[in-house]
C-alpha cells in the first residue's frame, strides 16, 4: 500500500505567506489611497522639517559668530559685604547687568556651537552665547555650607533648545560644548575681560585691582 506524502508545516506556512504577499501587493497596487498616503506623508515630513529649521534659525539667532579670539564681555566688581560682591557684566553690544555673587571667586560660562561637516566647509563660523555667571568660595568648608549663587545669562530657547539637543547627540547640523573661564578672584574695583577662543573662554585682568587680586591668590 502506497503512502501519500503530506506537505510539511513549514511548506504550508511558506505557501500561505507567499499567497498573502501576492494578495497584499495586488490590493495595494490597485488602490489609489497608497499614492495619496505616500504624498501625504511626504508633505507632513516637509512641513515638520520646515518648522524645525524655522525654530533652529530662531535659536541660532541668539549666538554670535567668531572666527578667532574675540571679546565676549567685561566683568567688574564692587564689594557689598563679607564674601559678597556686585558683578557687573557688560556685553559687547553695550548692555549691562548686575548680579550679587557670594564667595571669593567667579566664573563665566558660555554655550559654544560648531557646525558639522559639510556645513563648516561653507564658511559657517562657530558661535557663542553667554550661559551663566557663578560665585565660588575658596574654602571647601564654606563651599559646602554657605549659600551659592548662579545666574542664567542665555536667551530662553524658542520651541526647542538647539544647544541641548546637540549636547545629547540629536543634531545633524551642529556640535555643542561648554566654554568656561577659569575661576578668578573677586575684589573691589577689579575689572576683567572675557574672550572666546578655539579652546573656550579666557578671562584676563584689565586693571591694577584685578592684577593684584590674581597675584594675591598665587
Amino acid at each position: 500500500m502506497r503512502t501519500v506524502a503530506r506537505p510539511s508545516l513549514e511548506s504550508a506556512v511558506t505557501i500561505v505567506t507567499a499567497l498573502l504577499v501576492l494578495l497584499g501587493a495586488w490590493v495595494l497596487l490597485r488602490q489609489q489611497w497608497l499614492m495619496q498616503w505616500l504624498k501625504g506623508t511626504a508633505g507632513l515630513l516637509m512641513v515638520g522639517l520646515a518648522i524645525y529649521l524655522s525654530l533652529f534659525a530662531l535659536n541660532i539667532y541668539g549666538y554670535r559668530e567668531y572666527a578667532q579670539e574675540v571679546s565676549v564681555a567685561t566683568v567688574s566688581f564692587r564689594q557689598s559685604g563679607d564674601q559678597s560682591f556686585i558683578a557687573t557684566v557688560t556685553r559687547t553690544d553695550g548692555t549691562t547687568e548686575d548680579f550679587r555673587l557670594k564667595g571669593d571667586q567667579w566664573q563665566l560660562d558660555a554655550r559654544i556651537i560648531k557646525w558639522k561637516m559639510p556645513f563648516s566647509l561653507l564658511g559657517l563660523q562657530p558661535g557663542y552665547q553667554l550661559d551663566r555667571i557663578s560665585g565660588r568660595y575658596y574654602a571647601l568648608e564654606d563651599e559646602r555650607s554657605r549659600d551659592r549663587t548662579v545666574y542664567s545669562l542665555h536667551r530662553d530657547p524658542v520651541g526647542i533648545d538647539v544647544w541641548e539637543m546637540a549636547r545629547e547627540g540629536w543634531s545633524l547640523l551642529v556640535d555643542a560644548s561648554y566654554g568656561s573661564a577659569a575661576y578668578l578672584p573677586m575684589a573691589e574695583g577689579a575689572l576683567f575681560e572675557v574672550n572666546a577662543g578655539p579652546t573656550g573662554l579666557v578671562a584676563r585682568p584689565m586693571n591694577g585691582s584685578a592684577q593684584q587680586a590674581i597675584s594675591g591668590w598665587d
